[in-house]
């Protein structure tokens, strides 16, 4: 059988055991220290361009397993999370810096009051840190919060040309950015916001929108205007996470003990994931418009959950869970345990027909997003169609094993820099025959199979790692 495993994250009941009796031990001791009476502060976790909250799922499991109440961790959907090609020209599907400051603004006053007044912490990745700049330097954020946290956030762009996209929000020379790195009122020499604590935490040398050369904009041999320190900041605690890609310096288990390091000045007790007997799963259908992805509702689509042999990705059964969502696009709650393997159908109007393959969930959440994806067009459609995905993190040769289909590697990954987070298969024969693919990456193991559906119906298969 295959079994999916994550040293020291995704591990038995007994080690989820002594996770849990390490993480007690660390807040009784915390308790007697600082008074009973004190709880962690709120987080507030934003996503970056393109992506969801869904992404700071086993972030936010790690916090759990540490002893932080659930109650007091917040990831904020953005509606439209791409960035425009110019700020100030509107965009379909498109948001502007200012928007989404705005809906930090709006989400942490929230977050303060439920949580009686109390200053807040933020943490973000990539265009999510950009936000969190923006809306303290600019919305009065700085009094609402205490610490900042971003992880691979282009603080210096992605490129630095005034003559290239003047106007985009992610040109280093452009006027959002340099506003940004000269806040009013902070220190000399500094390029943060005075009143709140920052950390940036970036890669050496692996992080794709940190890098001297334009390849990863499609302009190979250009020079960008960027160092591999970009995402640093005068004025902030900047840690280097050597090897790690752009999303894993927000999302891997070293970006969550420097994170819990900063703001609670010590080391977590565990960066293990603790499991739970009973797993409750909930979350919200969004999906593609004509400017990109989203994270609105698409009301009317259909969820289907069913239990899954984890050796070839068939089902086990008539589906143990069907709704179809309202305008809130709401899922949920849905009830299963840590140790069974899941197929999520997403059956979405203007979508194609969505099969997602997840391993076991060791814990509850009301984070499970699911999008939709793009209908196929019906010309040219092969017999199958699956993507491998890995949204906390990239592929990168040789750092990763990857083996898609019994192809090690499978083909479209390039050598070098981690910078493809989707390997897309497409097979021109097997329709019903099981996929499986598997993920080795330091301590990271993870392993599923997934059915082959077939594209001529439509039909997309997604077999989507956790780590």
């Amino acid at each position: 059988m295959i079994r999916n495993f994550l040293i020291l994250t995704f591990f038995p009941s007994s080690l989820g055991f002594r996770a849990f009796i390490l993480a007690l031990s660390f807040l009784l001791g915390l308790a007697r220290s600082a008074g009973a009476n004190d709880a962690p502060p709120p987080i507030v976790f934003v996503h970056g361009n393109g992506d969801t909250a869904a992404l700071w799922l086993t972030t936010v499991w790690r916090f759990e397993t540490n002893g932080w109440p659930r109650d007091r961790l917040h990831a904020l959907d953005l509606p439209w999370p791409l960035a425009r090609d110019d700020d100030a020209v509107t965009q379909p599907a498109r948001s502007s810096a200012t928007e989404l400051a705005r809906h930090l603004q709006a989400e942490v006053t929230r977050v303060s009051r439920l949580h009686g007044g109390a200053k807040v912490v933020m943490v973000g990745n990539s265009r999510g840190g950009l936000a969190i700049r923006n809306y303290i330097a600019n919305f009065d954020g700085a009094a609402l919060v205490s610490h900042a946290i971003l992880g691979g956030t282009p603080n210096h762009g992605v490129w630095a040309n005034a003559a290239l996209r003047p106007g985009s929000e992610f040109n280093g020379a452009g006027p959002f950015l340099t506003a940004l790195n000269s806040p009013a009122g902070a220190a000399p020499g500094t390029e943060v916001t005075s009143g709140v604590q920052w950390l940036t935490i970036r890669s050496d040398k692996n992080d794709k929108f940190a890098q001297p050369d334009g390849v990863w904009m499609g302009a190979k041999g250009m020079a960008t205007g960027v160092s591999y320190d970009g995402p640093a900041l005068r004025g902030a605690i900047n840690v280097i996470l050597p090897d790690r890609d752009h999303r894993e310096v927000s999302y891997h288990a070293e970006a969550f003990v420097e994170t819990y390091r900063f703001v609670t000045g010590r080391a977590p007790a565990t960066t293990a994931i603790g499991s739970e007997a009973g797993v409750t799963l909930s979350g919200t259908v969004t999906g593609f418009a004509a400017g990109g992805q989203t994270n609105l509702p698409v009301p009317g689509s259909t969820v289907e959950i069913f239990a899954v042999e984890p050796a070839t990705g068939g089902r086990l059964g008539p589906a143990n869970y069907q709704v179809t969502v309202g305008d809130n696009g709401h899922w949920g709650p849905f009830r299963t345990n840590s140790r069974t393997y899941l197929e999520f159908v997403i059956t979405a109007p203007g979508h194609a027909i969505t099969h997602i393959y997840r391993t076991p969930f060791p814990r509850s959440s009301d984070l499970i997003h699911l999008r939709a994806e793009r209908p196929l067009k019906p010309e040219g459609r092969p017999a199958v169609l699956i993507n491998l995905s890995r949204p906390r993190g990239y592929f990168g040769l040789p750092r990763d094993e990857i083996i898609l289909d019994g192809k090690n590697p499978p083909a479209g990954i390039p050598q070098g820099v981690a910078g493809v987070s989707t390997v897309r298969l497409e097979l021109t024969e097997g329709a019903g025959r099981p996929v499986a693919a598997s993920f080795h990456s330091g301590i990271i193991r993870e392993q599923l199979t997934g059915a082959a559906w077939p594209a001529a119906e439509n039909r997309i298969v997604v077999l989507e790692l956790h780590y």
